[in-house]
């Protein structure tokens, strides 16, 4: 078993594939990786490798050789994208797990981490989810397709562990968040959303802040710098098919949300709520107990403090472009 920050060397005798290694949270998994000593680190680029198509699958395990693949990749946005892209969601997300899964077993790729999502999860779950709650009801409607293809995975490792004996885990996080997150407004959660029409709306003068929904859901959410130690002590020490869940602990409703991140970036206006946009799933909050038992993982990173690292940092990229704007 690795001690904690696999101080013993787990890392860098292992070949790492990190598919979505490009992406936000793969930002903070390959520098993780490369503090605890991993020194030979695949990430396939979407403009060389679609994981979507089989035979680019394949072409890109043979080039990577890995011991080791984290599945980071995925089809994702917020409520808007969810309900404007649902077919795209669910056949690419299915497509990237299933055969990425599938072609790792068959070619002897030693460990498989797959990344699900809060998403899978049914629409009423009792509160806090429990991990043992997955299968008793259909996920919130907006963003069911996402969470149903992500879901399979889960399905796929148990069933391949239990015919093949193949060595894959499935971690379920909640909605993530922090610098160098999605700012755009098309397809972005609610954090990065938020932060960008009050910093915008500053910048226009502007008395009013629009928000999806009511501002009753609650949600939990995770900084990814936190998620990425989260995933990396999982493949170090976890070694079942039982799914389990990545999260603070932490419930929060969106209006609460909406006005702690008016207060961070110093917007003084009005937040009014669209009601005619969907609220999503009524509450999200996780048991986080699993995590912490199987291989010790907790959320070290306070709310308020994330929020106000991921303030800051996009006041920073606002300020450094040309205009103050950015398109991401």
């Amino acid at each position: 078993m690795a001690d904690v920050g696999g101080r013993d060397g787990f890392w860098s005798h292992r070949r790492v594939c990190v598919t979505g290694g490009a992406g936000f949270l793969g930002s903070y998994v390959l520098e993780k990786l490369a503090e605890r000593g991993a020194r030979d680190v695949f990430v396939p680029k979407i403009e060389e490798f679609d994981l979507v198509q089989p035979e680019v699958v394949r072409r890109m395990l043979r080039e990577a050789r890995p011991d080791i693949i984290l599945h980071l990749a995925a089809h994702v946005g917020g409520i808007g994208a969810n309900r404007a892209h649902p077919a795209e969601f669910f056949y690419d997300n299915l497509m990237m797990g299933v055969q990425l899964l599938h072609q790792s077993w068959k070619l002897g790729v030693g460990k498989f981490v797959a990344l699900g999502t809060v998403c899978a999860y049914p629409k009423f779950t009792p509160v806090p989810f429990r991990e043992d709650n997955l299968w008793e009801g259909y996920p919130e409607e907006t963003n069911a397709p996402y969470g149903l293809a992500k879901k399979m995975l889960l399905v796929q490792s148990q069933a391949y562990r239990q015919q093949y004996d193949y060595n894959s885990i499935f971690l379920i996080p909640v909605n993530l968040y922090g610098p160098r997150d999605n700012f755009n407004l098309e397809t972005s959660h609610v954090i990065p959303a938020l932060i960008r029409k009050c910093l915008e709306a500053q910048d226009r003068g502007e008395k009013e802040v629009v928000v999806w929904g009511d501002g009753s859901p609650t949600r939990e959410f995770l900084y990814a710098a936190d998620a990425a130690e989260g995933i990396l002590l999982a493949a170090e020490r976890y070694n079942d098919s039982q799914p389990v869940n990545l999260g603070s602990s932490r419930e929060i409703r969106i209006k609460d949300l909406a006005e702690v991140i008016a207060r961070l970036t110093g917007f003084e206006g009005r937040l009014v709520w669209d009601t005619s946009k969907p609220n999503g799933q009524p509450r999200r909050a996780l048991d986080t107990s699993r995590a912490e038992a199987l291989f010790g993982f907790r959320a070290r990173t306070s709310f308020e403090d994330g929020l106000r690292n991921t303030v800051e940092w996009y006041r920073e990229i606002r300020q450094s472009r040309p205009g103050g704007s950015v398109s991401a």
